[in-house]
């Protein structure tokens, strides 16, 4: 394994273990009388991060490559079952300390934004849809950019020109998207408060009067292609080139990252799983901007 990969590890050990001496109460809830358990939470999410930008999609193997290669760095690491455990319990420290990094960069702060959804499949014979838990949640839906149908979620994204997430959520595979960017947007006020004059980049399917009304009272700018029959937008020969960010982005997810590989057979195993995901990537980008590397959108850089 390459010395970045360590230097990224301790960098983001110290960050999350300062974190939690902070604000202890972000780490999952446990009783106040039981034992301590060994594997801190500061390390729980290092060692999430590092499973997901090394590829390791099983936990079992993650974990034996673990005891054989990382002891320097995790002296002591839990069997396969309480690993799995303490990552579900742990998917909203894992959220938190996505977010404590994205604000710690200095691309934070970008003026434009672009959004789209990706297909997160969770399975494809009809047994794993009658009997997953996931029923219910997950749905059938189709995905026009790859020309075929899936069954699972969507994972809506909106991310800065450097590919930082800014806001994300999962959804089943049929859901508006956007009504999903307006629930995403209402969810966290603050975030478009403090950036007047936003412009938002989007496809095809963010379009409608209501739709665009509701972001401009909230003083947002929406790009997208033109649609048939509409007469031409404001923007369009900046377009293409722009989408090809989030077409970047979500490469990374699923050609570096795993994201359909992320066996994930609940709920709570998924969004633990996809957080494992976003916090690679928003790790890796809020190293490289506080080393003074290049923003990279690609993780080559931190590959075993």
């Amino acid at each position: 394994m390459k010395t970045g990969l360590d230097t990224l590890a301790t960098a983001l050990y110290v960050k999350t273990d300062d974190l939690l001496k902070a604000f202890p109460h972000l780490a999952p809830w446990r009783p106040a009388m039981g034992i301590t358990p060994r594997l801190t939470d500061a390390e729980l999410v290092t060692l999430a991060m590092m499973q997901a930008m090394l590829g390791f999609t099983s936990e079992a193997r993650w974990l034996r490559y673990a005891t054989s290669h990382l002891r320097h760095l995790f002296p002591y690491l839990p069997k396969q079952p309480g690993y799995n455990k303490r990552l579900r319990k742990g998917a909203g420290l894992l959220r938190r300390v996505t977010q404590l990094l994205a604000t710690d960069t200095s691309v934070w702060s970008d003026d434009v934004w672009i959004v789209d959804s990706t297909p997160v499949e969770c399975g494809r014979s009809r047994e794993t849809v009658k009997r997953s838990d996931l029923a219910g949640w997950a749905e059938y839906g189709y995905c026009a950019s790859h020309s075929r149908f899936f069954w699972g979620l969507r994972l809506h994204l909106v991310c800065t020109l450097q590919g930082l997430p800014v806001a994300f959520a999962l959804t089943g595979a049929k859901a508006d998207e956007r009504e999903t960017l307006l629930n995403l947007l209402a969810a966290e006020p603050d975030l478009v408060a403090a950036r007047p004059g936003q412009t938002l980049i989007g496809d095809k399917n963010y379009f409608g009067r209501s739709f665009e009304q509701e972001l401009a009272d909230q003083d947002i700018r929406l790009l997208r292609p033109t649609r048939k029959s509409e007469p031409e937008r404001p923007g369009a020969p900046l377009f293409k080139p722009l989408r090809q960010v989030i077409e970047s982005v979500n490469e990374t997810f699923k050609g570096q990252l795993d994201l359909e590989y992320h066996r994930g057979r609940t709920p709570g195993g998924v969004i633990a799983r996809v957080m494992q995901r976003i916090l690679a990537l928003t790790a890796a980008i809020w190293h490289n901007d506080h080393t003074g590397q290049p923003v990279r959108r690609s993780l080559t850089a931190y590959d075993h």
